[in-house]
């Protein structure tokens, strides 16, 4: 099986370069999947996991808020706004933002506050499920 370059970049710098056998992320309108010889395609991303298969089997995750994906010529280039490796993630503190959310989401009413708190929760809880994922993984 050919393999495909992933590349996935976010504001804060190159995250992750390497050979994969598949790649799997949350798009807007349903997960996909990229493999060898994919079609050209470009696709946004939303807050989930970015999950990535090497050539050994071996599957690294990481845990993502959303952004653009790109395939052309078996080279996939992620743009997001975060990613950060499932084993790398500080679950107290993605606890701990969960929580500030929920208070905020108690009190914020119907106003602006109400909906950035409801991306902070949505962003928290994923990262706490990507993290929970990696206990006890490779």
């Amino acid at each position: 099986m050919k393999n495909l370059l992933v590349e996935i970049v976010s504001p804060s710098g190159k995250i992750f370069t390497g050979e994969a056998t598949g790649l799997k992320a949350p798009g807007v309108q349903g997960s996909f999947e990229v493999l060898n010889n994919h079609a050209p395609m470009i696709a946004a991303f939303e807050v989930g996991t970015i999950r990535i298969t090497v050539p050994s089997g071996n599957r690294i995750t990481f845990a993502t808020s959303g952004g653009f994906l790109e395939v052309m010529n078996n080279t996939v280039t992620v743009l997001a706004e975060s990613a950060e490796l499932e084993s790398e993630i500080d679950v107290e503190r993605a606890k701990r933002s969960e929580e500030r959310a929920k208070i905020i989401l108690a009190e914020a009413g119907d106003s602006v506050d109400r909906v950035r708190a409801q991306a902070t929760l949505e962003r928290a809880r994923n990262r706490v499920r990507a993290a929970m994922g990696a206990v006890g993984s490779d």
